[in-house]
Order: structure tokens, then C-alpha cells, then sequence
């Protein structure tokens, strides 16, 4: 008997049973079709979604190509009202799980959506894989470099389609102005700068209290090590705590550093240098909220990225963007779907807009329509063996570049690196948060 998970193969492969002309007995052709549409759909597993999760689960759940059959979360609450939101634009309700590895278990389940706090992203993906799922991952992929090569292993161990979810590698005007970029419009690309603005409030100063019903606050923590509870950490504070967050840098950054390393057609540097910190509040904030990381290449190029948590005013008109320069001009892309060329004389020589409209000030769902680009590429990428446009070999190199941004913030000081494979070079300390420390019993391998 052939399973769904041997039939998507065929599917991929254009070798199921219709091509090679025959239907089943007792079936007209028009039945066999609504049962091959069925065969065809792609059954996710959405873990983590209270927030940026739900998102995704709601996008996933539009399209025809899939449909959402497990919802995942630590927080209960989380789980029925995105279980709520899936039934809401398909009509069925998907199950609920608590603990998102009983989900793994599941035959029916061919791949995962990851939403999780950072901490998870790494060890999720990997389980998954193990447990034989695809992956959708959103970024940053890794909490630690270590993690990010052990994914990269892992997907080639285990065949299985990863992709990142820097949803900007798929939207139409951007992968059109890289291209001009590449194709030389201004001329030799040679420096680049990203950033990201916003005016989030104080986090205040937290107190231990005891953990909410709605809350498994040891799965919540799950591979980090255990820490109490306190009124400021769930759920959106983590991004903020070094023990389970990566700060700004990763939590925004990962994008437009990923943008510009794609622009400038580097892979890794040979020195990074952060400067920053937390300026703005005294709370228990512990990453920068004011940071700007700079990097060289061996190409003869170099970045930076700025971030601005406390302060919202715009660089080029956006909140958040990056902007090319070159021996012939500047190109400038506001964060969105769109571009723009500028000679030496500084005036327009192209304007490229989109008809859809990117709201940076939604922090879960900015592009909900030309994020399924993304996530259709992903799922293609079953399917069809499509290539990825954010496999997670590229997708490890973009969160490498801003992971090291943050060790050399945390050491105080320039890192020197390897070009050939992104390790840091002669640093004992800097060394010591390439990988973390797990829980006992949680640690991850591939």
C-alpha cells in the first residue's frame, strides 16, 4: 500500500500513478483528481504560535498546496485561539498539543513550521528532521554558530527541506534589484548599510512570581538551562535576555544583514566589530538596544548595520531598510518590496514601487501577502524539488554574520575570522559563545 509520504515523493518526481495513465477501479477521473489534490496537500505541524506563529499558521492555512493539522504551544491560550484562526479560514480545526514532540510522532504530519523563542529554534528544527519532517524555520535559524552547522549537517544527513524565514529572499522587486545589482547598474558594489528603528517601552524590573496555569514553563525553557519565572520574561521580553534571546541584532537585523550579504555576494567576513548597549532604560533589559555592527570581506567590501531600539526616527524615509553603494551610484530599498537607483548626481535613475504595501510597525504578520511567496517556494521545495531561496545553508551564514556582531559585543571587542568557513580566529573567550550551555538531557545532536 503506498502511504501519503511515498506518494508526495512520486509527486515530486512526476511518477504517480494518473501519468502513467491509469485510474483507480471504480473511480472516474474526476474523483481520482479530488483524491490526488487531497494526496497532494502538505500536512504542517505549527510550533510556537502566539504571536509570529499564528501568522504564519493563518498564511499557510490560505493556501491550496497545504493545510495546517497540529498546533503547537506551550501557552494553552496560544493554542485555541490559533487553533480558532485556522478553522475560521478553512472550516476544520486542527489538533492541539501541549508538548510539540508528541506531534513529531505523528505519520500524517510531512513537515513543521517553527515559531518558537530563539533558544528553540536550533534543537526543534533538529528533532523534527529526525522525527523524518521538513522544516520552515524562522529565523534567526540558530541561537549559537554551533547550532547553525549542526542544521546544516543535519538537513544533509537527513535529506530534508529546510528553509529560513527571510521571506525577503522571494519577493518579486527585491530579487529584481539584487539582480541589477549583480548585472552591474551601479557599478562595482562596495559598501552597504542596513538598519532597523522602533520605540519599545522599558521592560521594567521583574519579580519572581509563580508560573500561570495557561504556562509549561519548563518546556517553555526547554534545551536552555532552568531559570524562575518572573512577570517580565513571557512572551515577548525573552528577544531582550541573553539566556534565551539574541537581542535586536537577530531578532530584526538578521534580515537586512542577510539582504546585504546577498548584495554584496560575500559568504563570511574577516573581522566584525560591535559597539552598542543598553542606553535608553535601566530595567532588566540585557542586549544592546543601540548597536551598530561592522564587517569586511575579503572581496574588498564592507557593512554595517544599525539598531535602534528606543528610537523610531527613520534613515531614507523608512523605519527600516538598506542601501547599496557602488562606483556608479546608490541603491536604496526601503525594507519593502520596492528599490531605487540613484547616479552620482544623487538623482532617480530608476524607482521600482510594489502595488502591496509592507507595514514595518506590524511586528507578526509586515507582509502576510508576499510572505506566501516564501512559503510556497518552501513547500514547492517538497514537492517539486524546487530550489530554495533561503535554504538553510545560506540561511546559516546570514544568522553566523549577525551572531558574530553579538560575541564581538559581548567581548568588547574586534573579532578577527576565518573567510574560508565564518569560525573565529585566536579568541578563547570570543570561542566560548560560538556553541551554549544546554539543560542536562536537552542537549542537541544531529
Amino acid at each position: 500500500m503506498t502511504t501519503r509520504r511515498e506518494y508526495l515523493k512520486m509527486t515530486a518526481t512526476g511518477s504517480a500513478v494518473i501519468a502513467a495513465g491509469g485510474i483507480l477501479p471504480g473511480f472516474s477521473a474526476r474523483s481520482y483528481n479530488r483524491i490526488a489534490g487531497a494526496n497532494e496537500r502538505i500536512r504542517l505541524s505549527s510550533i510556537g504560535v502566539n504571536s509570529r506563529g499564528n501568522s504564519l499558521a493563518q498564511n499557510f492555512s490560505k493556501m491550496e498546496t497545504c493545510e495546517i493539522i497540529h498546533v503547537c504551544d506551550v501557552d494553552t491560550r496560544a493554542i485555541d485561539k490559533c487553533c480558532s484562526s485556522v478553522e475560521k479560514i478553512t472550516g476544520h480545526k486542527p489538533t492541539g498539543f501541549r508538548d510539540f514532540r508528541k506531534s513529531l510522532e505523528s505519520s500524517e504530519v510531512d513537515a513543521v513550521v517553527i515559531a518558537t523563542p530563539d533558544n528553540w529554534h536550533a534543537p526543534a528544527a533538529m528533532l523534527a528532521m529526525k522525527a523524518g519532517k521538513h522544516v520552515y524555520l524562522e529565523k534567526p535559524c540558530s541561537y549559537a554558530p554551533a547550532e547553525g552547522e549542526m542544521l546544516v549537517q543535519g538537513a544533509a544527513k537527513y535529506n530534508k527541506v529546510m528553509q529560513m524565514g527571510n521571506q525577503r529572499r522571494s519577493w518579486p522587486n527585491v530579487i529584481q534589484g539584487i539582480q541589477e545589482l549583480k548585472d552591474g547598474i551601479i557599478g562595482r558594489v562596495y559598501f552597504a548599510k542596513g538598519w532597523y528603528a522602533n520605540n519599545r517601552a522599558s521592560i521594567g524590573i521583574g519579580k519572581e512570581a509563580p508560573v500561570p496555569a495557561w504556562l509549561d514553563w519548563d518546556l517553555w525553557q526547554g534545551p536552555a538551562t532552568r531559570m524562575p519565572y518572573k512577570d517580565n520574561y513571557v512572551h515577548y521580553n525573552w528577544h531582550w535576555f541573553w539566556h534565551w534571546g539574541t537581542g535586536e541584532a537577530l531578532n530584526n537585523g538578521t534580515h537586512m544583514v542577510d539582504l546585504m550579504r546577498w548584495g554584496l555576494g560575500t559568504d563570511y567576513p574577516q573581522k566584525v566589530n560591535s559597539a552598542g548597549g543598553r542606553y535608553r532604560y535601566q530595567d532588566d533589559w540585557q542586549t544592546p538596544d543601540t548597536q551598530v555592527i561592522s564587517m569586511e570581506f575579503d572581496n574588498n567590501t564592507a557593512l554595517t548595520w544599525e539598531g535602534r531600539s528606543c528610537n523610531p526616527h527613520n534613515n531614507e524615509g523608512a523605519s527600516v531598510g538598506v542601501t547599496f553603494y557602488g562606483e556608479k551610484g546608490t541603491l536604496v530599498t526601503q525594507g519593502g518590496n520596492d528599490y531605487t537607483i540613484f547616479g552620482l548626481d544623487d538623482k532617480v535613475i530608476k524607482s521600482v514601487k510594489s502595488d502591496v504595501k509592507v507595514d514595518s510597525s506590524n511586528l507578526m504578520n509586515p507582509g502576510e501577502k508576499l510572505d506566501s511567496l516564501h512559503l510556497q517556494n518552501f513547500l514547492d521545495g517538497i514537492t517539486k524539488g524546487a530550489a530554495l531561496n533561503s535554504g538553510i545553508s545560506s540561511g546559516h551564514k546570514s544568522t553566523l554574520l549577525v551572531q558574530l556582531g553579538n560575541i564581538s559585543q559581548r567581548v568588547g571587542r574586534t573579532l578577527n575570522i576565518d573567510s574560508k568557513n565564518g569560525h573565529i580566529l585566536n579568541d578563547h573567550d570570543a570561542m566560548k559563545l560560538w556553541s551554549r550551555e544546554y539543560e542536562k538531557g536537552w542537549e542537541m545532536t544531529i
